[in-house]
């Protein structure tokens, strides 16, 4: 999973938000990585605008410095009306693209612009589904989005503590806290009102959630602890008292609203599973899946992609299973035995939880010898493996990164979730921290933040799905190609489940949202062909209903890729350097797949001349 939780999509908001001024900093705006001046003009004012409506990405990303020191001090919007100039700022920003003309255009900003234009037009057709939290996400509280599952840790991990008017901010991000709740209960009557409801068992699982932190004393939630920890770790005093008074008095009772709102929606849930029960579901589904892919691909499409490449994998691990003595059963079955087996495992216990974490922590540092055959970048890309905090793990993701800060303020992280320790036996998570960490979404991330004066700021503000976690997954792939598993066969075993998980993926997300699978269909199809855990399939089924088509995105863009690189290592013959390939793929920053054709097309084209 990736880069800010559960996914990556398209941030920032509308035009009739607050602006601010450009940030005259190349390290921030980017401006000296665009020669087309009216393109960098332009782009310089959407990273404004979008950041300011997205305070919360200026702060991930360290841009809420300087002229944008004030967004350090506010949380995103979540009314109705912001929803709304969302939509709008993506519909302008288009129109004021298509004012540059495109034939005036050449290499890396003919790509941006292309890469651009695409996230706005993207955004702008999905503004007629009002209901939902942003681009693809048509829940505004599930048990993976809202205030109580983001914030906490937004502002534990991201939010920096190094001066007084830091502690200071923080405690106005907590004010602000309780009308961003109060904002998602409407929306969520909003929404019930047009039919869109969350499932029976989402709902329960985000209630809980919900429930456990307010049980809590104020003073001894992490809201109050993060800040009043750090604070005197630095010398600035303490700010726990302020902290726990805004908790008891503002974000507790906006809690038990938000409780009461979740209950009244229980009285309307059903317990279908996917976004065909909307009165729109069909559309819907269909821009989700064009979000989670940047294609054009049906679900019928993707759906039968996902069975034939799930039954050539299938193949792959039945040869290594037999090599290793398992020829009972099907490769499901086989693969269930070695989830469960003990010798697999380790304890539940916190020191089982710490010697998971330094394994994690080792798969990394085996890696990074491996890199000079990967890249030629050279990147230093960082890493620091962390436990998902307990309040949240019961509906987070199971494994998710956090983009490096792209002024060096902070690593990349990589969540793990130790909430069961049966979902991670240890041959699956070195394929796990290839994704997570290197060569994949770190590596990936470290570019943006390591090389910042080669791309624009806005390449770091806009993402796709599809490229991101297609690129963790090639990156999976690039680790076993350089040797990683040589010795390992059960590493690679993980490697390959990895890759059927992935392609069973596309089979349960079309079956949820467009064949009308239940939950539990879904979860006794996706054991059976992965044989990972049932609590570890419920977890993952539970967030496919949550984020409809963003499941979809890994083995779509890894497919993508690698067609590509064996167009480009076609076209090249002796010329082709598999570094240079993943390099022209790493240093566009992050683009839809139709645009990345185009790139590799020029990456050819400059090999040949070369």
């Amino acid at each position: 999973m990736t880069a800010t939780r559960r996914h990556v999509l398209l941030t920032g908001a509308g035009l009739g938000l607050a602006t601010l001024a450009p940030f005259a900093s190349a390290r921030a705006a980017g401006t000296q990585a665009v020669n087309d001046p009216r393109l960098a003009k332009l782009l310089d004012a959407f990273v404004d605008e979008m950041l300011a409506a997205d305070p919360e990405t200026a702060t991930t990303l360290g841009l809420d410095k300087g002229p944008r020191a004030a967004l350090k001090r506010r949380l995103t919007e979540r009314s109705a009306q912001a929803r709304a100039a969302q939509a709008a700022g993506y519909a302008e920003r288009a129109k004021q693209l298509r004012a540059v003309p495109r034939a005036s255009l050449s290499g890396r900003d003919l790509t941006t612009y292309d890469t651009v234009l695409y996230a706005m037009d993207l955004g702008a057709e999905g503004g007629k589904f009002s209901y939902g939290r942003d681009q693809a996400n048509p829940y505004i509280v599930s048990q993976q989005d809202g205030t109580v599952v983001n914030t906490g840790e937004f502002l534990n991990s991201n939010h920096l503590i190094e001066t007084k008017d830091d502690c200071e901010a923080y405690l106005a991000r907590l004010e602000a806290y309780a009308t961003v709740v109060d904002q998602e209960n409407a929306r969520m009557a909003d929404a019930a009102g047009h039919g869109v409801v969350p499932p029976d068992f989402l709902l329960a699982t985000a209630l809980g959630q919900i429930t456990e932190l307010r049980g809590q004393s104020a003073a001894a939630t992490r809201l109050v602890t993060s800040l009043d920890e750090r604070a005197k770790a630095k010398g600035l005093g303490d700010y726990a008292p302020q902290a726990a008074a805004i908790v008891e008095g503002k974000i507790f009772p906006a809690l038990e609203r938000q409780i009461a709102a979740v209950k009244a929606l229980q009285a309307k849930a059903t317990h279908d599973a996917g976004v065909w029960k909307f009165p729109d579901g069909g559309d819907y589904y269909r821009w989700a899946l064009k979000v989670g892919t940047t294609t054009d691909r049906t679900p019928a499409d993707i759906h039968k992609m996902g069975l034939d490449q799930g039954a050539a994998i299938d193949a792959q691990m039945d040869a290594i299973l037999k090599a290793q003595g398992y020829s009972k059963g099907t490769v499901g079955e086989r693969m269930t035995a070695l989830t469960n087996d003990p010798k697999f495992l380790y304890p539940a216990t916190d020191q089982g939880k710490r010697e998971l974490i330094a394994y994690l922590e080792g798969r990394i540092a085996a890696i990074r010898p491996y890199l000079p055959k990967i890249s030629k970048l050279g990147l230093k890309a960082p890493v620091q493996v962390k436990a998902v905090p307990k309040e949240i793990e019961a509906g987070a993701g199971l494994g998710y990164m956090n983009f490096a800060a792209i002024d060096g303020s902070r690593p990349a992280i990589y969540y793990v979730n130790l909430h069961d320790m049966k979902n991670w036996p240890r041959f699956t998570l070195s394929s796990l921290t290839m994704h997570e960490a290197l060569p994949g979404h770190a590596w990936q991330g470290a570019y943006l933040a390591e090389r910042h004066d080669e791309i624009h700021t806005i390449a770091s503000v806009i993402g796709f799905n599809a490229f991101v976690e297609g690129w963790a997954l090639y990156a999976e792939q690039l680790a076993d190609e350089v040797g990683m598993y040589k010795d390992d066969p059960f590493g690679r075993l993980g490697y390959l489940q990895a890759q059927r998980f992935r392609a069973a993926r596309l089979v349960v997300d079309t079956g949820l949202h467009d064949q009308k699978w239940t939950r539990e269909h879904a979860v006794e199809w996706m054991v059976g062909a992965t044989g990972r855990s049932t609590g570890a399939i419920t977890s993952e089924v539970d967030r496919y209903c949550a984020g409809p088509g963003q499941a979809c995105g890994y083995k779509v863009g890894h497919t993508e890729i690698v067609r590509l690189r064996e167009k480009a290592r076609k076209a090249l013959g002796p010329k082709f350097d598999l570094r240079d390939f993943d390099d022209a793929v790493v240093t566009t920053g992050g683009t839809p797949l139709s645009v990345l054709e185009s790139v590799i097309d020029r990456y050819i084209a400059a090999a040949k001349k070369a």
